[in-house]
């Protein structure tokens, strides 16, 4: 196996926990969840780019557009507490 394809585990990992916070009623944890959406989304567009998987990359690339969004809009809650 290619070391390119061991990415999508890591990127599976952390969507996985990142997810998991970004239920949580603090609003430090839903930060963490959101750096980690944006981080899996890029190592997901990464292992996209290896695999052809264009839909993918666009999906991701939409998805980074949603969790910046949520990570603007939870700023503010972050700072305030």
């Amino acid at each position: 196996m290619e070391c390119i394809n061991l990415v999508q585990w890591p990127a599976m990992v952390v969507t996985v926990i990142s997810a998991w916070f970004v239920g949580s009623q603090r609003p430090r944890r839903r930060m963490i969840a959101f750096w980690g959406f944006i981080a899996s989304n890029a190592l997901w567009v990464v292992w996209g780019l290896h695999a052809n998987a264009y839909a993918l990359i666009i999906l991701e690339c939409v998805l980074l557009g949603m969790n910046a969004r949520g990570f603007k809009k939870n700023l503010n809650g972050y700072r305030g507490s």
